[in-house]
């Protein structure tokens, strides 16, 4: 921890000041930083349930045997030294814009839990996949850029954290907990868009304006609403408070113009929609880029339904027929947009999953889960592009050099984004105050 952080702590002890005045000078450190150093301003998260495969996609194998290095041939790149999959030929030619992190590494081998850890930086109290979340869950990433946001001032028609177009899952039954409010309350959940920007006739559910009701007519409603619950007794069920915010988020977003605009993508020239793909993911980064433009914070795509990226079977052929080819378009695409329209050097854009897929090829070809060591890439906001942080062994089974934990990327984003990632802290439910992140920052990503 920062000796600055050390000194302020034990002079606000001494003082007894060690309350309220330890939140103060926490919240006054976070904006001190954000006004002087951050380059990134929003972030963008494609992330992978169910889990790609490292050694098969930004961590090649080629001189391992062929029950370890899989069919697929090591490609250059922009950058002279880095090697990525002849499946990415696109983003290839990137290189030089993102950077890899191939040494990360966690515990948990559980689809939700293993999205919990890579989300939230932390591990989560035990290691499952059949889990929910819950109000006592430390919160996600994206919750948390929400909630600095909203703490800085944010006052904007968009909710500053989205999730297109569903959210974290194994199965629609276990969601995994951490991407909602959690500890901050259900006014930091996110927007989760629950639909397909692919579709035809794509709308976002219940945001349009009721038949026969004009603005009018649905404020003086709202009038009369407030009027009533004025003159009538405080309901002390518990979720009675969440009901209340829930209701306000809803009203404004259905009266407010700037937000159908930013949802709606038939603004978009033919062009640029084909560019991205004619499908739920490209649509969904499509439709992130316009949401950051229009001031969202955080917006998290999630490819695929529920764990798409489960290989346990198939791994080659699915990867090369249908993972890999929309993600990777989707991906590029979206880099070159957010080159030609100026907004890289202030968006960061993440690429993970729940962990990698295990060195050693199973009978049915298939990959299982390998939480002990896999890739992420990083990119934009900041991030010194054209590196690869961290080595693995000769497999793809364990760090060989600079192991790198979620907690660490969750530091270095927060560091982007200009916040201390260890003087800053939020509460939990129970009062005990939370660093932003436990981890380091990845020095060398950062410019």
């Amino acid at each position: 921890m920062p000796s600055t952080s050390h000194d302020r702590r034990q002079f606000l002890s001494r003082s007894g000041l060690s309350g309220l005045g330890l939140i103060w000078a926490n919240s006054l450190a976070g904006q001190v930083v954000a006004a002087t150093n951050s380059k990134a301003k929003s972030v963008i998260l494609i992330f992978n349930c169910g889990a790609p495969s490292h050694i098969d996609l930004w961590d090649l194998k080629p001189h391992a045997t062929d029950t370890v290095r899989g069919p697929y041939k090591p490609i250059a790149t922009s950058v002279p030294g880095i090697e990525i999959s002849e499946l990415l030929p696109r983003l290839a030619k990137h290189a030089h814009r993102f950077s890899i992190v191939r040494s990360v590494h966690h515990k948990h081998g559980g689809h939700n839990s293993g999205m919990y850890w890579s989300i939230v930086g932390r591990p989560y109290p035990m290691d499952s996949t059949l889990i929910n979340p819950s109000r006592n869950d430390v919160p996600s990433f994206g919750t948390l850029a929400g909630w600095l946001a909203r703490r800085d001032g944010y006052s904007g028609a968009l909710p500053p954290y989205v999730i297109t177009p569903a959210p974290h899952c194994d199965s629609t039954v276990y969601l995994t907990p951490g991407q909602y409010g959690g500890c901050l309350g259900s006014s930091h959940d996110p927007f989760v868009l629950n639909a397909d920007p692919n579709a035809a006739n794509f709308s976002v559910p219940n945001l349009g304006e009721l038949a026969g009701i004009d603005s009018q007519r649905r404020d003086d409603r709202r009038s009369l609403l407030g009027q009533l619950s004025d003159h009538c007794q405080p309901i002390a069920a518990s979720g009675s408070a969440a009901f209340d915010v829930n209701q306000s988020k809803a009203m404004s977003l259905v009266g407010s113009a700037e937000v159908r605009e930013a949802f709606d993508l038939t603004r978009e020239p033919a062009e640029v929609r084909e560019r991205y793909g004619r499908h739920t993911w490209g649509q969904s980064h499509l439709l992130a880029r316009r949401l950051i433009e229009a001031g969202v914070r955080f917006v998290t795509t999630v490819n695929g339904q529920s764990i798409i990226w489960d290989t346990h079977k198939d791994n080659f052929n699915r990867l090369e027929k249908s993972l890999v080819p929309p993600m990777e378009k989707a991906f590029a695409t979206l880099l070159d947009d957010l080159v030609e329209r100026g907004l890289l050097d202030s968006t960061l854009v993440i690429w993970m999953g729940d962990f990698g897929r295990t060195p050693i090829i199973n009978v049915e070809a298939g990959r299982d889960h390998w939480p002990q060591c896999y890739s992420m890439v990083l990119a934009g906001g900041g991030i010194r592009g054209g590196q690869v942080i961290g080595e693995s062994d000769k497999i793809g089974a364990v760090p060989k050099t600079r192991p790198i934990t979620p907690a660490d990327i969750h530091a270095t984003v927060f560091t982007a984004l200009g916040y201390d990632p260890h003087g800053t802290t939020y509460h939990m439910t129970d009062g005990r105050p939370m660093m932003l992140s436990e981890g380091q920052p990845i020095r060398e990503l950062l410019s």
